[in-house]
């Protein structure tokens, strides 16, 4: 990956307002970055182009972190393709250097459900004129709540797929690092991944917060998810290449009020 670079730049950002954009947008702005959100809230819509050209006016780079609600394929698949689209061409208009997006580590072996959506979105964005940078990451800490709160009462059933957490800040923080680094990455060099230290199952982990919030957590073997084969076999794990970044999920949990 390119070494960062000091220079303060304006950077719009996709999604700014999510879970993961969020970040990016603290990020940036603790670095002196002059960062342009966008999101619905902010008045800009990558899937309508409303308001997409007088955001990225002035912009040096886009950071794409939109993302569709749910996990159907398709309908994900069709909000990734028009947004690449208009991310490209808006872009392009407005003089903008370059996209970077973040991915899912294991993306290229998926072949269904919303991972196999992202699959396709990195092709997407490769496919227009702007150059792409792409960062895959593991699965993050946030999301384990999520899986809690997808299901009511005191006992959730979670899959013991093996994972390897890591915190939405740290993913911002390479995003970040990746997006405005000087010059180009090596060509031939692997697609850089980031992903948490410590290896474990998505049940361990809900466990940990199932605690915390009186739910009882029972580990289950995954078959009803996408790709659930893959997934107990690692291929969502990160790479030997992949940079793994702390805090853990434990630790990440004790600084959650």
């Amino acid at each position: 990956m390119p070494t960062s670079t000091t220079a303060h730049l304006n950077v719009a950002v996709a999604g700014a307002t999510g879970r993961l954009g969020r970040h990016v947008v603290d990020v940036l702005a603790e670095r002196g970055h002059q960062v342009v959100p966008m999101s619905r809230a902010t008045g800009v819509d990558v899937i309508t182009g409303e308001g997409l050209a007088e955001a990225l006016a002035g912009a040096d780079v886009i950071i794409d972190v939109a993302s569709w609600h749910a996990s159907e394929q398709e309908a994900a698949t069709e909000f990734f393709r028009t947004s690449a689209r208009n991310l490209q061409e808006a872009g392009r208009h407005a003089g903008v250097t370059r996209i970077a997006v973040a991915s899912i580590i294991g993306v290229d072996k998926a072949t269904t459900g919303f991972v196999a959506a992202k699959r396709l979105h990195e092709e997407f964005l490769r496919s227009g004129p702007l150059a792409v940078r792409i960062l895959r990451a593991a699965q993050f800490h946030e999301f384990v709540g999520q899986l809690l709160d997808w299901q009511k009462g005191d006992v959730a059933y979670v899959p013991a797929l093996p994972t390897q957490l890591v915190a939405c800040r740290t993913v911002a923080e390479e995003l970040v690092d990746l997006a405005l680094a000087p010059g180009e990455p090596c060509r031939g060099a692997p697609i850089p991944e980031i992903a948490g230290p410590r290896r474990e199952t998505l049940a361990e982990a809900a466990a940990l917060l199932g605690a915390r919030r009186g739910i009882k957590v029972v580990a289950v073997d995954g078959s009803n998810m996408p790709d659930a084969e893959l997934a107990a076999d690692g291929a969502f794990l990160p790479s030997p290449h992949a940079k793994l970044a702390g805090p853990t999920f434990q630790e990440w949990l004790a600084t959650q009020p």
